[in-house]
C-alpha cells in the first residue's frame, strides 16, 4: 500500500542529499498552477527552505485562473515567484513562420504548441544561470513529470523533458495525488483537473484515455481495462518511445 507521507520524507531526504553531495544552492521551478509543479515546489521547499526555491510563472496565451494559482501556491509555500511573459515571444515565432510558409500552414501542426514548453524551460534555464552567478552557488531546473506521463510520452521533448533532476518520474497521478495532500498543497490546486495549458483540451481529452487506466496498465498490464483502451494506451507509448532513444551510429 502507498505510503505518502514515507514516500514524501524519502523524496525530501534524496534532494537533500543529491544538492549535498553536488554542492547545490537553490532550484528554479516553472510553476503552471497544476498539481504536478505544485508538488515539486512544495517539495523542494521542504527540503531546501523557501529562500532557496524560486518559480516562475510563464504566461503565453495562458489562463487567468492559472496565474491565480501559482500566486496562491507560492504565497501557501512561502517561495517568491517570479512572472516571464512569453506571450509576445511565441507570437514572433508564429509570424516568422508565416513569413516562410503558407499561413493556413501552422494549424496543421503541433509546432505551436510544442514551442510553448519549449521557450519555457529556455527560459529557466536561463534565470538559474543567471542565479548560480548572482548568488555565488549553482541553481538547478527541476522535472515535474509524473510517470503516467512519461509511460506514454506526454511531454515536449526539448521541452518540459528537460531537467536536471526529477523527484515525480516513479510516481502515478494518484500517488502525486496523496503526496500533494501529505505536505498540505492547496486542494483546489492538487485536485484541479489537469490540462496542458496549451491547446484548450484537458490531458485526458488529448490522450484519449484516463490517468486511471494509464496506472492501470503500469501498475497490473491493464487487467482492470477494456482491452481497446490497454492497446490505445500501449500504442502511445510505443509511438513515443523515440523522445527517450535517440538513434546514434557508432562505428565497428
Amino acid at each position: 500500500m502507498f505510503d505518502a507521507n514515507k514516500t514524501s520524507e524519502e523524496i525530501i531526504e534524496f534532494i537533500r542529499k543529491y544538492y549535498r553531495e553536488n554542492n547545490l544552492k537553490g532550484a528554479v521551478i516553472g510553476i503552471s498552477g497544476g498539481k504536478d509543479s505544485a508538488v515539486v515546489a512544495g517539495l523542494f521547499v521542504k527540503a531546501l527552505g523557501k529562500e532557496n526555491v524560486v518559480g516562475i510563472w510563464l504566461p503565453c496565451h495562458s489562463k487567468e485562473e492559472d496565474k491565480m494559482n501559482a500566486k496562491e501556491l507560492a504565497h501557501h509555500f512561502g517561495f517568491e515567484l517570479k512572472e516571464f511573459d512569453l506571450t509576445n515571444i511565441f507570437d514572433g515565432y508564429e509570424e516568422q513562420f508565416k513569413n516562410i510558409n503558407n499561413p493556413l500552414d501552422i494549424e496543421l501542426i503541433d509546432a505551436n504548441i510544442n514551442i510553448k514548453p519549449r521557450l519555457r524551460m529556455t527560459t529557466l534555464y536561463y534565470y538559474a544561470a543567471y542565479l548560480s552567478k548572482k548568488n555565488k552557488g549553482a541553481y538547478i531546473v527541476p522535472g515535474t513529470s509524473n510517470k503516467c506521463e512519461i509511460y506514454v510520452g506526454y511531454f515536449t521533448k526539448g521541452g518540459d523533458n528537460v531537467c536536471d533532476i526529477q523527484v515525480l518520474s516513479d510516481l502515478t497521478v494518484e500517488e502525486v495525488i496523496k503526496v500533494g495532500e501529505a505536505i498540505g498543497v492547496p486542494k483546489n490546486i492538487i485536485y484541479k483537473t489537469p490540462d496542458d495549458g496549451l491547446s484548450g483540451k484537458t490531458d485526458e481529452e488529448k490522450l484519449g484515455v484516463k490517468y486511471k487506466e494509464i496506472t492501470d496498465v503500469i501498475e497490473t498490464e491493464g487487467k482492470n481495462i477494456r482491452e481497446e483502451t490497454k492497446e490505445k494506451i500501449q500504442i502511445l507509448h510505443k509511438n513515443n518511445m523515440h523522445k527517450f532513444n535517440i538513434p546514434t551510429y557508432r562505428r565497428k
